[in-house]
C-alpha cells in the first residue's frame, strides 16, 4: 500500500465527521483509550498543551507551537482539519508527518484499524500521539476537534490547558445553550492542571470556573491580564497590536503573522498560556515569544486565516464557519477599502443559515458555490435561502467556477472575499496552487 492508497484508505474505511457529520461522531472514549493501550500511552511520553474553544484554537495552538519551535524546543502540533493534505494534521517543528511514516501506520496496523474500528478522527490522534512519541518531542501543542470532554484528544494530562472562547456552535453534539457548550469545552479540565480562559465571559465562563474550582485547578483569565487597545498593519504585512497589561500596569505592543482582526484575542490568549508556561519553568525569552508570533505561518504552514490569496483585486479567504467567527470576519471586511465587495460563498447542510446569512453584506455581488465535501450544501438552495434575507448572485457548481467569475467581474479597486466553509477555503486553495 502506498500513501496515496493509505489515504484512501483512512478516508474510505473510517468515518469522518468533516464529510459524513454526525454518523462520525462517537459519544465516548472508548475506542481512543483502546487505541492508546494498543500503542502503549505514547501520550505519556511527551508534555503537552491542551487547547479547546469554539473559535481561535487552532490559531492559538499555532502561535504557542511557533514560540516553542522558535525557542529552541523540537515542537509537536496536532490540528484539525487539514485544507490541503491529511499530513497538516501532524507537525513536528513545522513539517508535516512524512508519508512514509502514514503509509508505515496504516500498513503496520490495519488488521488492529479493522479489529476496532475507530472513527477517521481517532485514528488520526492515535496516529499523532505515537509519531510524536517515536520523534522524541520536549513538547506538543494539542487541538481538541469538535468539544473536549469526549474529545479523542481528552486523554492526555498536560501541563495547561486552554480554552480560548465559547460560542454556538456543533450544538448537536455540545448542548443548545452557551452553558452546556462550556461544559463540555470544560471537560479538558484536569485536577491540578492550571486553567488559561481566554474571551470566555458571562455563563460560560462562571461555568468553566465552577468546574475548575471543583478540580482544584488554578484560572488565569487572559481577558483581565491583556487588553488590546487597538491593531493595525505594519509594512511586512504583518500585525501590530498593542495591549494594556493589567498586571504590569503598562502598555506593549507585540506583531503577529497572522493578520484577522479578531486574532487580537487569540493573541492575549497565547500570551497568558506563555506566561503560565514560563511560571511552570519552560525557558521562553521575549525575543522568542515575539519571533515565533512573527513568524508563525513560517514556522507552522497555517493558512486560511484572512489570508491574502492575490491582489488588484485584492483576494482573502478565511475559515471562519460559525455565527460568532462570521461576525467577527464579517466585521473586518467591512472595515476594509474596496470599491465593490464580491463574496464567494458556501456552506455545510447542516448549518443554521438563520443565524449566519443576517450578518452578510447585502451590498456584495454573490459567487453561491458548494465544496467537493459531501456535506456541502447545493449552491441552488444556497442561493435560493440567501435570497429570503436580501443577498442576490448567482450560484455555481464549484468554488473554482465561482472564484473564476469573481475574478473576471471585480475592478482592482474591488475585494473578492471567499468563505463560508473551511471547505471552500481549501478548494480555493487548491485550485490556486497552494
Amino acid at each position: 500500500m502506498n500513501y496515496q492508497e493509505a489515504i484512501e484508505f483512512l478516508f474510505s474505511s473510517l468515518p469522518m465527521y468533516q464529510r459524513v457529520g454526525k454518523a462520525a461522531y462517537k459519544a465516548n472514549l472508548d475506542n481512543a483509550i483502546r487505541l492508546d493501550e494498543y500503542f502503549g500511552h505514547p501520550h505519556r511520553r511527551f508534555p503537552s498543551v491542551h487547547v479547546a474553544g469554539t473559535n481561535g484554537k487552532g490559531s492559538v495552538s499555532h502561535m504557542l507551537a511557533s514560540v516553542f519551535q522558535q525557542s529552541g524546543f523540537k515542537t509537536g502540533l496536532y490540528t484539525s482539519p487539514h485544507l490541503l493534505d491529511f499530513r497538516e494534521r501532524i507537525r513536528v517543528n513545522g513539517q508535516p508527518i512524512p508519508e512514509e511514516e502514514v503509509t508505515g501506520f496504516i500498513n503496520s496496523h490495519r488488521p488492529m484499524i479493522r479489529e476496532i474500528s475507530p472513527s477517521f478522527f481517532e485514528m488520526t490522534v492515535a496516529m499523532a500521539f505515537n509519531h510524536f512519541a517515536r520523534e522524541d518531542v520536549d513538547i506538543a501543542i494539542i487541538e481538541t476537534g469538535l468539544g473536549g470532554r469526549l474529545d479523542s484528544t481528552n486523554i492526555i494530562t498536560p501541563l495547561l490547558s486552554v480554552i480560548t472562547n465559547i460560542s454556538m456552535d456543533h450544538m448537536e453534539f455540545l448542548g443548545s445553550d452557551l452553558s452546556s457548550i462550556a461544559r463540555e469545552k470544560g471537560g479538558i479540565i484536569k485536577p491540578g492542571i492550571p486553567l488559561v480562559a481566554g474571551q470566555t465571559g458571562g455563563e460560560p465562563e462562571k461555568v468553566l470556573l465552577s468546574m475548575a474550582r471543583e478540580l482544584k485547578a488554578s484560572v488565569f483569565l487572559a481577558r483581565q491580564a491583556r487588553e488590546p487597545l487597538f491593531q493595525t498593519m505594519n509594512q511586512e504585512g504583518t500585525s501590530l497590536i498593542r495591549f494594556q497589561n493589567h498586571q504590569k500596569g503598562s502598555t506593549e505592543t507585540w506583531s503577529c503573522g497572522l493578520t484577522g482582526g479578531y486574532q487580537k484575542e487569540n493573541v492575549a490568549t497565547a500570551l497568558s498560556a506563555i506566561d503560565c508556561l514560563r511560571e511552570l519553568g519552560w525557558n521562553l525569552s521575549e525575543t522568542s515569544v515575539q519571533e515565533g508570533l512573527t513568524k508563525v505561518t513560517g514556522n507552522t504552514g497555517i493558512m486560511g486565516r484572512w489570508q491574502t490569496v492575490g491582489s488588484n483585486p485584492k483576494s482573502i479567504c478565511d475559515t471562519a464557519h460559525n455565527q460568532a467567527g462570521i461576525s467577527a470576519t464579517m466585521d473586518q471586511v467591512m472595515q476594509a477599502p474596496w470599491k465593490e465587495l464580491h463574496m464567494v460563498w458556501g456552506v455545510v447542510n447542516d448549518k443554521d443559515l438563520g443565524t449566519i446569512l443576517p450578518l452578510l453584506p447585502r451590498e456584495a455581488h454573490y459567487y453561491f458555490t458548494r465544496s467537493k465535501a459531501p456535506r456541502s450544501l447545493d449552491a441552488l438552495i444556497l442561493r435560493e435561502k440567501a435570497a429570503a434575507y436580501g443577498l442576490s448572485g448567482r450560484d455555481f457548481p464549484s468554488v473554482k467556477e465561482a472564484y473564476k467569475e469573481a475574478r473576471e467581474k471585480a475592478g482592482e479597486n474591488d475585494m473578492i472575499f471567499t468563505g463560508g466553509s473551511t471547505f471552500v477555503v481549501a478548494d480555493l486553495l487548491e485550485v490556486l496552487g497552494y
